[in-house]
């Protein structure tokens, strides 16, 4: 006798899941390509003074180097994600991985400026494109009250590697050149590349709304839920989303409240990105210009990043619970921090005090916002949406070094570059209150009720 087809609702399932052991599988896979990501976009930071003692660069060509990487990655941006929704995420996050990892190992073999530029440049498609795609892979595995955690925990992976790259570059440059350490950077990440390639699953989210493969749908639920029982011959449906067939446009991301999203979050992400590539540019070099010793200052920049991570971790579940809203709490309360730090009404151990913590409350700020670059868009667009996002914010990231080299060579006070680098969390707070509003526009998805309870066959 034959079965009688069953219908899965898919949503039901992810959102009755506890958080176990597959979930911790795809979260630590995807926190370790990103670290490996973190790790070669701030290499070049520290091995441009090896590649300058070697090559006899200007200091101008070691901006244009570091620009490069820059520029590439704000292209894959939006590149790779546009490839994502349409063959699927999993076979875009190992393409890329495997073409940063030979691009990275291949630099090493660059003897000369113009190869440097072109690597960097080319190196910076792949990168651009990583963590849109992680983000997005990740957020359609787990139940919506814990995405924002999700992407902050996979974001710290890359703040992990970004911290790893000074030590990597003084345990290896010194006895075997700058290219030893990218040689090792590209080794680690295809392994890294190979480890994606047999554990990494495809999203579920995708396969659904796809309509392809169905066999792997089901060995995925079985994966996920060891009980359930689905199989190829079963109806998958996502209740919370539409199934949509062939390309989805573009102007998906402006669809229905996200008209007013999307804007926002690509100012928001803009300003933010820029505040923070604004002060790690420049951050040591203003603190230097105002008398503190080279260590002190490196010290404070090395403290940010650490407090900024930690911020983040922080904020992460008040985000999964309050919405947008939480993100402008930390840029908030960096603007008067950055105001009281830029008109200089404190000065010494008070002074380094308050610019850690105006600094650290950027960065806290700028995890946040990366944090829902990915949740509010539907899955058929998601990589796209959050691709799209990265890729204006690394604009920004362009922007933020010329910015502060600008307001260095004007005649303004050294310490008011403060007081300006907070018109950038005053900008986050304004996209994320705006984007609070948005979502509360009766009918969009990020706003309806988590469907709950357990699988639903019929």
């Amino acid at each position: 006798m034959a079965t009688r087809m069953r219908t899965i609702d898919v949503t039901a399932l992810i959102e009755g899941r506890r958080f176990d052991g597959f979930y911790y599988g795809v979260v630590a896979l995807s926190w370790l390509i990103t670290a490996f990501d973190g790790l070669d976009g701030l290499m070049i930071g520290f091995t441009l003074p090896y590649m300058r003692d070697e090559l006899h660069l200007t200091t101008a060509m070691m901006g244009y180097i570091a620009a490069a990487g820059n520029a590439g990655t704000a292209v894959g941006g939006f590149l790779s994600p546009l490839l994502a929704d349409r063959i699927g995420r999993r076979p875009t996050v190992i393409g890329t991985s495997l073409v940063f990892g030979v691009l990275t190992a291949a630099t090493a073999l660059a003897g000369s400026y113009e190869a440097l530029v072109g690597m960097r440049f080319v190196n910076g498609l792949a990168l651009g494109g990583l963590l849109p795609l992680a983000w997005a892979l990740n957020i359609e595995f787990v139940p919506k009250r814990m995405r924002a955690t999700v992407v902050t925990i996979i974001m710290v992976g890359y703040s992990f590697g970004s911290a790893l790259a000074g030590p990597l570059t003084n345990a290896i440059a010194p006895g075997h050149g700058w290219q030893g350490v990218y040689l090792a950077g590209g080794l680690g990440t295809l392994v890294c590349a190979v480890a994606l390639w047999i554990w990494l699953p495809e999203s579920i989210r995708f396969l659904v709304l796809s309509g392809r493969r169905p066999a792997a749908v089901a060995g995925t639920l079985r994966r996920l839920d060891p009980a359930c029982d689905a199989t190829a011959d079963d109806r998958f449906v996502l209740s919370d989303e539409v199934k949509t067939a062939g390309k989805v446009p573009l102007k998906e991301l402006f669809a229905g409240p996200l008209r007013a999203v999307t804007p926002l979050l690509w100012l928001g992400f803009f300003m933010s990105s820029l505040g923070v590539f604004f002060t790690s540019s420049f951050g040591p070099t203003v603190l230097e210009s105002l008398g503190f010793p080279r260590p002190t200052a490196a010290l404070v920049k090395s403290s940010v990043s650490l407090l900024g991570a930690a911020a983040g971790l922080l904020l992460m579940r008040f985000t999964d619970r309050k919405g947008p809203i939480a993100i402008a709490t930390y840029p908030a309360l960096a603007v008067p921090v950055l105001l009281v730090v830029g008109y200089g009404l404190l000065s010494g151990d008070a002074f380094l005090a308050m610019v850690l913590l105006g600094s650290g409350l950027v960065m806290g700020g700028h995890f946040g916002v990366q944090s829902i670059a990915g949740v509010y868009y539907p899955s058929a667009v998601r990589a796209t949406g959050g691709g799209f996002a990265s890729g204006v914010a690394k604009l920004g990231a362009i922007l933020g070094p010329l910015v502060g080299a600008a307001v260095l060579s004007s005649h303004l006070p050294v310490v008011r570059t403060y007081a300006l680098l907070a018109i950038c969390p005053a900008a986050l707070v304004f996209c994320a209150l705006g984007i609070a509003a948005a979502l509360r526009t009766p009918g969009h998805a990020a706003s309806s009720a988590v469907v709950g309870g357990n699988v639903a066959r019929t």
